[in-house]
């Protein structure tokens, strides 16, 4: 944001243009009043030097200096409030960049599942495994389910037994566990002598041990893909078909259940059964598919409506199978019988489009299943192509790549140390409701950032313009240099630190994804700042005339005035007009808040930081009008306490005209 607006090369040049108009405009009117200016040197001096000082002081109020303040603030704000909704902001620049992101990349387990992984149905052909007894087969799914893991169980809580390591794996144990058989028993009696990790490239581990149970046989056990590991299989128990396996996949896949395979080979213990980290054993036989089911998150569906309804696409990313991601996706609402396969494509498929087909489908991809951790690096580059602000999750250390491409990475609560350090926001719970969370906050800041942008540039061009217009009327500058910089304090510094705290607007999830390129100052913020910025300049200008040509003394004379030359305003009128300067401005900011919110400026819920800096404001002005020892330094006199009265509440017409013209804009 601050560079988009550091590229606006004129922003300081207006300001310093009308800075060398007030030295110049003073210098004609000091030799236009002045018949001998040789025998007045000191003071042509001290008059120079006095406009040069206001010429300066201005400049520095009219460039709002406060803007990397502004950001710094509601980024470290929406950092802090961020947590409260499960997002770890690991990098400051994400809060603003997700509320342009048009497009989030998710994967499934865990972000749109619940990541409770319990054995839904077995199917071991040939086999009493079902029941799990004494016989042959049961021992060897036994045996193959407790040493081919990465998984454990924790026993310290005899009431939830929880697991340490992959769900799925831990899910396996747990149906040990329910049918009575004790896996540590298994894995510390089988002496394991080689193993082969999962991988997402080949999705299948396997592991060699010297069994306890066979008689100290050396036997291979697989489990993956069930289509990848019954492709490695010669042998199938009780002659089951390859047409039998799938059809029973399928029907676990329409359930959104995730399958797993399971083969066995007693091998030679010198045989090459593992090479380049493949399998090639030539003999493997094909136990039978567990479906394990992974209900969907309950607050899932209504995020991702929203997010859709906000315009952000939606793209599912899961090695798991077409078919439960399509279901998957048909729960959550993304994807609809209508849609027909078009929006679906696999890992392999993905892999064989070159880069210009791809170009051509990737925004309209919904789903990508047996997806690997390059395909998804590679969507997100296609998706960037295309102008998208992509986020992408990622729990694992193959999604790195990934997580760094992406204009903003989201790595998971239980992911891997390199998955949360490539990314720049981690969803602690996991869940994609957070996500969108994440999305309202990023929009939320950039419109703070925008009402300070809106209530400073309006200041400026009055402040600019009517100290500009003060020099052609022939007076001195109608501000000086310390209420000026009293000014600038108030509405800069002030006014960032009460636009920065405003909380976030459920609203902003209705409107479309912003131009991440385009200019932060749209054409409802031109209109105001110089409609608003126009009104008040030509106010506070009329004001001004009617000070330098009449006589009162108090500001309830106005009300019969009588036109006639004067001498120069006095300290009564000058701080009549500096305090209806701030006053007017002072309402103005409630405006300035409740700007595109389509709430009342009135509306206070969650605003505690705008009411105090408003009261420190208002206080402090009343405070250097009334007390005697700032009164000196800011160049003001005592108002009356009607006097006070008739500002307010003049002033306070500000807040009423745009609160009635919100309401006729309703009508």
């Amino acid at each position: 944001v601050i560079k988009k607006f550091d590229d606006w090369s004129w922003k300081a040049v207006v300001p310093s243009i009308i800075g060398y108009f007030v030295i110049l405009m003073g210098m004609v009117v000091y030799f236009h009043d002045t018949l001998m200016p040789g025998e007045q040197i000191a003071k042509l001096i001290t008059y120079t030097l006095d406009t040069l000082m206001i010429a300066v002081t201005l400049v520095v109020v009219a460039v709002p200096e406060g803007l990397p303040m502004a950001v710094t603030l509601s980024l470290a704000y929406s950092m802090t409030r961020m947590m409260k909704t499960n997002n770890l902001v690991r990098k400051m620049h994400a809060c603003e960049t997700m509320g342009a992101t048009t497009v989030i990349c998710t994967d499934k387990t865990g972000t749109l599942t619940q990541n409770q992984m319990q054995v839904h149905d077995t199917n071991f052909y040939g086999l009493s495994a079902q029941t799990l007894g004494n016989d042959k087969g049961s021992l060897l799914i036994e045996e193959g389910i407790a040493v081919n893991s990465t998984a454990s169980l924790d026993y310290s809580d005899a009431e939830a037994v929880k697991i340490l390591g992959n769900p799925t794996e831990g899910a396996l144990l747990l149906w040990l566990k329910k049918a009575g058989v004790d896996y540590l028993n298994l894995r510390e009696s089988a002496e394991v002598l080689e193993e082969l990790s999962f991988s997402t490239e080949h999705k299948y581990m396997a592991t060699i041990v010297k069994s306890s149970l066979f008689e100290g046989k050396t036997i291979l056990y697989v489990k993956g893909a069930p289509e990848i590991v019954s492709g490695l299989c010669k042998n199938f128990e009780n002659n089951v078909s390859k047409t039998d396996i799938e059809s029973q996949l399928v029907e676990y896949q329409n359930q959104a259940m995730r399958t797993l395979g399971f083969a066995y080979q007693i091998i030679d213990s010198k045989a090459d059964v593992f090479k380049d980290g493949k399998i090639v054993a030539d003999n493997l036989t094909f136990m039978g598919v567990v479906a394990i089911s992974d209900p969907v998150r309950l607050d899932v569906p209504a995020a991702v409506a929203e997010c859709m309804n906000a315009g952000i696409n939606v793209k599912i990313v899961t090695g798991d199978t077409p078919g439960t991601a399509k279901e998957i996706g048909r729960q959550i609402g993304l994807w609809t019988a209508k849609d027909g396969d078009k929006n679906i494509i696999t890992g392999p498929e993905f892999a064989a489009l070159s880069d210009e087909e791809l170009d051509k489908r990737v925004l309209d991809l919904k789903i990508i299943s047996r997806a690997r951790p390059m395909d998804k690096k590679r969507l997100v580059e296609a998706l960037q192509r295309k102008n998208q602000v992509v986020a992408v999750t990622g729990d694992g250390t193959n999604d790195a790549p990934a997580l760094k491409a992406a204009h903003v990475g989201l790595s998971m609560g239980d992911g891997t140390s390199v998955a949360k350090e490539a990314s720049d926001i981690t969803i602690i719970d996991n869940s994609f409701s957070s996500i969108g969370k994440a999305v309202m906050w990023g929009r939320s800041l950039y419109q703070n950032i925008q009402r300070f942008l809106l209530f400073q540039l309006t200041v400026n061009v009055a402040a600019c313009f009517i100290v500009l217009f003060g020099a052609f009327m022939g007076e001195e500058s109608p501000l000086t240099v310390t209420q000026m910089l009293w000014v600038n304090l108030i509405m800069d510094t002030f006014a960032a630190m009460a636009l920065a705290s405003l909380p976030p607007s459920e609203s902003v999830m209705k409107d479309k994804p912003r131009d991440r390129n385009a200019f932060i100052l749209n054409k409802a913020m031109y209109q105001n700042i110089l409609g608003v910025g126009g009104f008040f300049f030509v106010l506070l200008l009329v004001l001004l005339y009617v000070f330098e040509h009449s006589n009162i003394t108090q500001l309830t004379d106005l009300l019969n005035v009588q036109l006639g030359a004067s001498d120069g305003l006095t300290p009564y009128e000058l701080t009549l007009f500096f305090t209806i300067f701030v006053m007017t401005h002072f309402f103005y900011l409630f405006c300035a808040r409740a700007f595109e919110t389509g709430k009342s400026a009135l509306h206070f819920k969650g605003c505690k930081g705008l009411l105090i800096i408003a009261t420190i404001i208002l206080v402090g002005q009343i405070a250097m009008v009334e007390i005697p020892g700032l009164q000196n330094f800011f160049n003001v006199t005592g108002l009356k306490f009607e006097d006070w009265v008739i500002i307010i509440v003049g002033s306070s017409l500000v807040l009423w005209i745009r609160e009635i013209w919100s309401l006729l804009k309703k009508i």
